[in-house]
């Protein structure tokens, strides 16, 4: 004897794909800041901030150029990701204000050795 089941009775359980990617994209988004919290000082934040989600958005676009991965279920992309990092540093470019950014460079240099030629 055989038994037939019909397509409708078999159920394909859900996907836990979207929550990993999403899991993936708070985690990378709450590294940059909360190292920046620590070793920077606070008029320094957001600039330094804008730079690393700047650095972050480079790297994810660059693997997802690399990295050809089938869109999920949830349609996230590494594109996606790329894209939300640089919105992300754009905000926190346009809320910080470009004295910060002076000041952050000036502290640069003044930490590098004097080298004389």
């Amino acid at each position: 004897m055989s038994s037939i089941i019909p397509d409708t009775m078999l159920r394909k359980t859900p996907s836990l794909e979207p929550f990993g990617m999403l899991l993936l994209f708070g985690a990378l988004t709450a590294l940059p800041i909360v190292l920046t919290l620590r070793l920077v000082e606070p008029a320094l934040v957001l600039p330094v901030l804008s730079l690393l989600l700047f650095v972050q958005a480079a790297i994810t676009a660059i693997a997802a150029r690399v990295i050809h991965v089938r869109t999920s279920v949830a349609n996230l992309t590494l594109w996606d990701f790329a894209g939300a990092f640089t919105f992300m540093g754009c905000a926190a470019a346009i809320l910080g204000e470009p004295d910060q950014a002076a000041l952050f460079f000036e502290e640069e240099a003044a930490m590098r050795p004097v080298s004389r030629p």
